[in-house]
C-alpha cells in the first residue's frame, strides 16, 4: 500500500459526498426528489470506497462486503432508532422535550434520503477510513479516541455548535460508531447506528441534529428547562442524557471487541511479505480487517 493510499481514499469519499450534497440541496424540499438521490448517493459512495480502497490496498474489500450486510445494518438501524426514542424519553421525562403538533409523512421521507447519503458518507470517511487507518498505525484506543475528537470537532463548523456540543458528539458517535466498527470489523453495524439515530432525532421526533436547526419530521418539537437536559439548540445530542445513553453503548461494544481479541495495542506486529509483522495487525485479518460479526 503507497503512501497515497490513504489520501486518496480519502478525497475520492469527501468528493462524491461534496457533490451529492450540492445536488440534494439544489432540489431543496421535495421528499421525492431527495429520497431517491439520497439513497442513490449512499450506493455510489459505497462502490467507490470499494473500488478505491481495493485498487488501493489491493486486497478483498470485507469490511463492506454484500454478503451478510442486511443483517448488521438493519439490526444497526433499529438499535438506533431504540436508543435514540430511549434518550428523547429520558429528556422528555425531565421537561427537556416537548411536542409542539404533529409533522408530516414527507418530513420523514426527505429525512430519509437524506440522512441516509450522511450517514454513510461520514462512516466512510471516518470509521471506513481514518479510524481504520489510524488504528493500524497505532492501536485501537489512541484510534478510538483521536478519530472521535476529530469527529466532534467537524461539527463546528454546523450553524448553531457549541463546544460542549461537539465535545457530546465526540463521546457519543465518535465513541459509539468507533466501538461498533472494534467489535465487528465491518462498517454496516454502524452505518446502521448512525443512520437509526438521525432518522429518529430529526425524522420521527422532529428535534434539531448536531446543530443544523430544528427538524421536522412527523413531529414537530421544542427543546425546554435546562440545556443540559434538553441539549438547546444544538439538539438532544448536546444532552447528559444523550452521552450516558451512547457511552453504555460503547463500553458494551469495547468489552465485546476484547472479548474477541479485536482491539490492537500500540505497535502489535503486523505479517509481511517476509513473514513478520508491522504495527497494527489482528491475527488472521486481511489487510488489517477481520469479520467479527
Amino acid at each position: 500500500m503507497s503512501r497515497l493510499s490513504v489520501p486518496l481514499q480519502f478525497l475520492t469519499v469527501l468528493a462524491w459526498s461534496g457533490l451529492s450534497s450540492i445536488v440534494v440541496g439544489a432540489v431543496g424540499g421535495s421528499a421525492l426528489a431527495v429520497l431517491p438521490l439520497g439513497v442513490g448517493s449512499a450506493v455510489v459512495a459505497v462502490l467507490l470506497y470499494r473500488w478505491i480502497v481495493s485498487r488501493t490496498e489491493r486486497r478483498a474489500v470485507d469490511e463492506l462486503s454484500s454478503t451478510g450486510a442486511i443483517r448488521p445494518l438493519l439490526l444497526g438501524a433499529v438499535v438506533g432508532i431504540g436508543l435514540f426514542t430511549l434518550a428523547i424519553a429520558g429528556i422528555a421525562a425531565l421537561g427537556g422535550y416537548h411536542v409542539t403538533g404533529p409533522g408530516t409523512v414527507q418530513g420523514l421521507l426527505w429525512y430519509v434520503g437524506f440522512m441516509a447519503m450522511a450517514a454513510v458518507s461520514e462512516e466512510l470517511l471516518f470509521r471506513g477510513i481514518l479510524l481504520r487507518h489510524v488504528e493500524r498505525w497505532f492501536g485501537t484506543w489512541i484510534a478510538l479516541i483521536g478519530t472521535g475528537i476529530v469527529f466532534g470537532l467537524m461539527h463546528l463548523l454546523n450553524p448553531d455548535a457549541t463546544l460542549w456540543g461537539a465535545i457530546a458528539i465526540a463521546v457519543e458517535a465518535g465513541g459509539m460508531l468507533g466501538a461498533a466498527w472494534i467489535a465487528t470489523r465491518r462498517l454496516w453495524l454502524p452505518i446502521g447506528l448512525h443512520l437509526g439515530w438521525n432518522l429518529a432525532e430529526s425524522g420521527i421526533f422532529g428535534t434539531a441534529v448536531s446543530g443544523n436547526g430544528t427538524s421536522s419530521g412527523l413531529l414537530a418539537s421544542a427543546p425546554a428547562g435546562p440545556t443540559a437536559i434538553s441539549g438547546g439548540v444544538f439538539g438532544p445530542e448536546a444532552s447528559v442524557v444523550s452521552v450516558a445513553v451512547c457511552l453504555a453503548v460503547t463500553v458494551v461494544l469495547l468489552a465485546i471487541a476484547r472479548r474477541r481479541g479485536l482491539v490492537v495495542p500500540l505497535h502489535r506486529p503486523q505479517r509481511t511479505s517476509t513473514g513478520t509483522r508491522a504495527p497494527g495487525a489482528l491475527p488472521g485479518a486481511s489487510a488489517g480487517t477481520r469479520d467479527g460479526s
